[in-house]
């Protein structure tokens, strides 16, 4: 006899994580599945989540949004990178683009090229050779897929969006398609005595929610996986000190850039993300090294634009679970780890791991084959953007704070060291198959924060000198010309996506 299928699914939590989960199983396997999310509207959200990386781009054609009505609804605009301000050492910067850099000839990575024409050529930069770059410096955008007749690809984007509308966006759309939602806080949870797994929870106001399936998405509280489960947690702080932020927003840009900006502090970093309606700004910093108050003062002195309200504190710890997915319970967003949104990836992870989940969703109760893929999975994607991350604080010359001073000097993940010495070899990158992170994002961040190749490719020396200054020469011009027909960020929301106050 067939085991019993999993037949009804709860979402303990709503925000960003919670949204995106129901309305992702609602869209994909909702004809099989009840779905029901539990919510409180008294408990807040930790809502940094408004600067994205392209693959959400996937999410929401899954879902079938149209783009230009999602970003008048959460006041979006496009992001073509983010600007490290200060990383490497003061007084530098570089964009990590979504983009390629330059073109590949003959399947060998343009900066081999461009590392080749350095060496004779000092002053010259890997990112004169981006369209990407030259579009943020010119403050430009439009849908971009090719450039001209060339072989060169168009502009890879992502978005900034209020993150608080994203999922008051999804949930519309996730009811719209049968999910329940439930208001109340969590009081108590039941278990099987004899599988362990969690057969139901009671709200404080009574109500109870049976299921075959939970998720959780409560947060930092995680309070089915890491409370009722006791899944435990690998602190990583050893990597990432960083263990708290403080957010505000402030009055609109006078212009929109489309890329988001990190500038380095003196023991942490601050975000600028630019949105329709307002700029979000957080500060990201390590309390072994710097005060609250004085994190707060940092943040409010370094914004553009006029604040709109008092700093709002976070406290976190970067890490993860040590299960993503344990008995019938698996912890989706915050409720799973925390990686800080240096590189924008909170709700990547989301994402990935409601699509993974998804890919791996058991018919019936036994799934521990699913549940050791699923975790499996899991683990190496957070460790892979961990390394990442861990990237742009230790490769850097800055001594002008303990904090720099411990980043500098901190161990760092053997994964990652490799990486480094490879790259600073010979322009090599020892990239994971399945890593998030493109051999480009390696590439520029690597050079930005100030590792240089000793040597290159030698497949890079088939052609002669004249041929690769006319390569370089050529690729420049034609940047400069496709820039050159896009019309400017602003004009281009205006005219397709601002949102209703904002037309």
């Amino acid at each position: 006899m067939s085991e019993r299928a999993i037949q009804k699914l709860v979402i303990v939590g709503g925000g960003t994580a919670g949204w995106i989960t129901a309305a992702a199983f609602a869209r994909l396997l909702g004809p099989s599945l009840t779905i029901e999310l539990v919510e409180s509207d008294a408990i807040g959200t930790v809502g940094v989540g408004e600067a994205t990386i392209p693959q959400i781009i996937r999410l929401n054609t899954i879902l079938g949004f149209d783009e230009n009505d999602f970003l008048k609804h959460t006041y979006g605009t496009f992001k073509l990178g983010i600007e490290f301000v200060d990383w490497g050492k003061q007084g530098t910067s570089y964009l990590h683009t979504f983009g390629d850099t330059g073109l590949n000839l003959a399947n060998v990575p343009f900066h081999h090229y461009w590392r080749r024409q350095a060496q004779s050529d000092g002053d010259n930069s890997l990112w004169h050779y981006s369209l990407h770059q030259l579009a943020a410096n010119e403050e430009k955008f439009a849908k971009l897929d090719r450039v001209g007749n060339t072989a060169m690809t168009g502009l890879a984007y992502a978005y900034h969006f209020d993150a608080s509308l994203y999922a008051k966006y999804l949930r519309a759309y996730s009811e719209e398609r049968g999910v329940t939602r439930t208001e109340g806080i969590v009081g108590s949870v039941e278990r099987d005595g004899e599988s362990g797994d969690i057969t139901e929870i009671t709200l404080d106001n009574g109500t109870t929610v049976s299921g075959d399936f939970f998720i959780d998405c409560t947060g930092f509280r995680s309070i089915l996986l890491g409370g009722e489960l006791g899944v435990g947690y690998q602190d990583w702080s050893k990597w990432l000190p960083c263990d708290r932020a403080q957010a505000v927003p402030s009055e609109r840009l006078e212009t929109l850039p489309p890329y988001t900006r990190a500038t380095a502090k003196s023991a942490g970093w601050q975000w600028r993300i630019p949105l329709q309606h307002r700029t979000g700004n957080g500060h990201v910093y390590s309390s072994g090294f710097i005060s609250d108050d004085e994190a707060g003062e940092v943040l409010l002195a370094g914004l553009d634009t006029k604040a709109l309200d008092d700093p709002r504190p976070i406290r976190f710890t970067t890490g993860r679970r040590e299960q993503f997915w344990s008995h019938n319970c698996a912890a989706l967003g915050l409720s799973s780890g925390f990686l800080e949104p240096l590189e924008s990836t909170s709700i990547h992870l989301i994402q990935s791991q409601v699509s993974r989940l998804i890919q791996l969703f058991p018919r019936g109760k036994n799934a521990d084959a699913e549940r050791d893929e699923y975790n499996r999975r899991c683990a190496a994607e957070f460790e892979q953007i961990r390394d990442f991350l861990v990237l742009h604080y230790h490769q850097t010359e800055r001594e002008d704070s303990e904090f720099w001073c411990y980043c500098k000097n901190m161990e760092v993940p053997d994964s990652l060291n490799h990486k480094r010495e490879l790259f600073a070899s010979s322009g090599r990158l020892g990239r994971d198959v399945d890593d998030l992170f493109r051999e480009a994002s390696w590439v520029q961040v690597m050079l930005g924060q100030g590792i240089t190749p000793a040597t290159y490719d030698p497949m890079a020396d088939a052609i002669t000198d004249q041929q690769l200054s006319e390569f370089l020469s050529n690729l420049r011009t034609i940047i400069e010309r496709a820039v050159g027909t896009l019309p400017t960020h602003a004009d281009y929301i205006a005219r397709n996506c601002a949102a209703p106050q904002m037309s």
